[in-house]
């Protein structure tokens, strides 16, 4: 691994010495962001509860292969829902304790009366409409602390992928709590946020996503849809 520390580090006694990023740290979000920034090669950090997470290196198979199939799989339905806006690992300020970087969220463009918008410098402001995990180390982070974080902050759903166990937990937050949805008889759980989002279960966690993106067609074919994309163009402002 090469070095890219720089030949003269600031003295830590120094007025200008800002501390590393180190997991378990407890942080408020503006010092947070002020190590994240000062640490450019640095991929991946969260803030969660006010405690720091940063990223061990990703395998291919437990998280890399799943997050590709997973984008492409909510890529295919961004593509056919104009309005619709999908992001990779995006930074996202939730709260004061909270700054997530999700492995995907998919959202309604503020314009069309999302949840969420841009701020000045770039960065997701408020709750997107739906964030997704793919949970191979994190699962227990995913599935406690995050999922509370997640659900006091108005996330309306919120899917984990535990790659290990071969299971997709999908959350709907109905009054003020995250249900599980189930998947109905042909095995298909249907999106309660973004209608003609359909997921075969078996499919993903088997790496059958011919099947996947077929099943996502039917939904995008069905009248929900069709309405859907017609309410999002009707509410631009």
């Amino acid at each position: 691994m090469v070095n890219t520390s720089p030949q003269n580090p600031t003295p830590t006694n120094s007025p200008s010495y800002i501390p590393p990023l180190e997991s378990g740290d407890r942080l408020t979000r503006p010092e947070f962001e002020r190590r994240y920034n000062a640490m450019p090669n640095l991929k991946k950090a969260e803030l969660i509860e006010g405690v720091v997470h940063v990223a061990s290196p990703l395998r291919f198979e437990p998280h890399a292969e799943p997050h590709g199939n997973l984008m492409g799989w909510l890529w295919s339905y961004k593509v056919a829902t104009p309005g619709v806006r999908l992001g990779d690992n995006p930074t996202v300020r939730l709260d004061l304790d909270n700054e997530p970087q999700p492995d995907a969220i998919l959202l309604i463009n503020a314009a069309c009366g999302g949840l969420s918008y841009l701020g000045n410098d770039g960065y997701v402001e408020g709750s997107p409409e739906l964030v997704a995990e793919v949970a191979a180390s994190s699962a227990t982070k995913d599935l406690y602390d995050k999922k509370r974080a997640y659900r006091r902050n108005g996330i309306q759903e919120y899917i984990v992928w535990q790659v290990f166990e071969s299971t997709v937990s999908w959350f709907s937050l109905q009054n003020g709590e995250y249900v599980a949805l189930t998947p109905n008889a042909s095995g298909i759980i249907q999106s309660q946020v973004f209608p003609g989002l359909w997921l075969d279960v078996s499919a993903l966690v088997t790496d059958n996503m011919q099947q996947v993106l077929a099943v996502l067609q039917k939904g995008l074919n069905s009248v929900e849809h069709q309405n859907f994309v017609q309410q999002l163009s009707n509410t631009v402002s």
